[in-house]
């Protein structure tokens, strides 16, 4: 099969970006990793390189035919101007509501493919949503739900910040899109408040801002209700609205953020729960469909890999494989929910998700194998 894609310039080495370029290193694309500092032991060749110098960005980007970014929001306008003028592929994780607009507007002039929003949330969760929708003749609802939590919580907070805290602040505090009994409109994050129940364990969700990515611009006028939500554990919500807004610090985002990361650092047992519904009529029948994960840390390249981490490399690296292959448009704006799910599993980083491991060792489990692991261990003991 002829490739599309052959060398790729990843932007930014974090724990994403790094785990991102070893990823399309394993599927054997010829990657190259940049950073403003780059360390050592990386699989893949690296460069050092100053995004802000569009000069010496255009000309790291001479000899590749793709970017991706996977910088902060901020930085990811301005790459995607270059990889559209350029003629490149240009694919990033933001998501940043405001920059994924500008993004959406370069789309139109570009030779090559724009494929904004790419990781977790927003991005495989749209695409999982519009696989259940199209099983509808008329959608009453569509509800978007993820959470990246750690395994092992504690303190009343429950959580730990093993995603970035500019992203988590933004989320909590920006305005949430939504379609509400057909209108679509606008809504203040954390709020909405339910309970979600996975496998028996009580969780709770409430509306934050981006994970719903262009999925009002796709279903306006087809769904009456369509929003996005946080899982998190019990009470979390009613802290955080205390910490921000009782105590003042939405006044001081990167305040906020400095004292929750000091509060609740990263932990390396993690947990991303993936719950998507829809509810509508197939044919006669008013009827409820579910896409539900439970993702754990793997085994990748010989490190272990938290769930946060591989769920969104994963999912950028999958779209960059379906664009190579043909399985998507070469040129122009890819949204996240027209993707088929199912040629998405059959990539080789997007079978994480449907439990076949990329290593060793098993990343997302089903709620039917979870069952039928049960129902082998009580055969075993009685």
């Amino acid at each position: 099969m002829t490739k599309r894609i052959h060398r790729i310039l990843v932007l930014g080495l974090g724990k994403i970006g790094h785990l991102v370029a070893e990823l399309l290193h394993q599927t054997d694309f010829e990657v190259v990793g940049a950073d403003l500092e780059v360390g050592t032991g990386f699989s893949f060749p690296t460069r050092s390189l100053d995004v802000t110098d569009t000069a010496e960005l255009k000309k790291e980007l001479e000899n590749c035919d793709t970017v991706i970014s996977c910088l902060p929001y901020w930085f990811n306008v301005e790459v995607a101007r270059v990889a559209v003028s350029s003629g490149l592929h240009y694919f990033d994780l933001t998501e940043d509501v405001t920059i994924t607009r500008e993004i959406i507007a370069l789309a139109d002039s570009s030779r090559a493919v724009v494929a904004p929003q790419c990781g977790l949330a927003p991005g495989f969760v749209a695409i999982a949503g519009s696989f259940l929708a199209g099983k509808f003749a008329k959608i009453r609802s569509i509800k978007l739900r993820v959470g990246a939590l750690p395994k092992h919580p504690i303190g009343q907070l429950g959580y730990a910040f093993n995603w970035s805290p500019e992203g988590v602040v933004n989320e909590y505090l920006n305005d949430c899109e939504v379609i509400e009994n057909g209108v679509r409109k606008w809504v203040s994050s954390m709020e909405w408040l339910e309970k979600i129940f996975i496998d028996g364990l009580q969780l709770e969700a409430f509306t934050t801002s981006g994970g719903i990515g262009t999925m009002c611009d796709t279903y306006e006028g087809l769904v009456e209700n369509l929003d996005y939500k946080s899982i998190r554990y019990p009470g979390h919500a009613a802290l955080m609205n205390f910490f921000f807004h009782e105590l003042l610090l939405r006044e001081d985002r990167d305040r906020a953020g400095n004292i929750l990361v000091n509060a609740k650092p990263p932990v390396s047992e993690d947990v991303v729960y993936i719950h998507v519904s829809v509810e509508g009529w197939i044919g006669n029948r008013l009827s409820r469909e579910e896409f539900v994960r439970t993702c754990i840390p793997v085994s990748i390249g010989g490190k272990q890999r938290r769930a946060i981490g591989w769920t969104t490399a994963a999912s950028v690296c999958s779209v960059v494989e379906m664009v190579s292959s043909g399985e998507l448009p070469e040129k122009g704006l890819v949204r996240q929910e027209n993707i088929s799910l199912e040629k998405f599993l059959a990539t080789s980083n997007g079978r994480l998700y449907d439990g076949r491991p990329h290593g060793t060792s098993q990343a997302c489990v089903s709620d039917q194998a979870k069952l039928v692991k049960k129902r082998k261990a009580r055969h075993f003991r009685d």
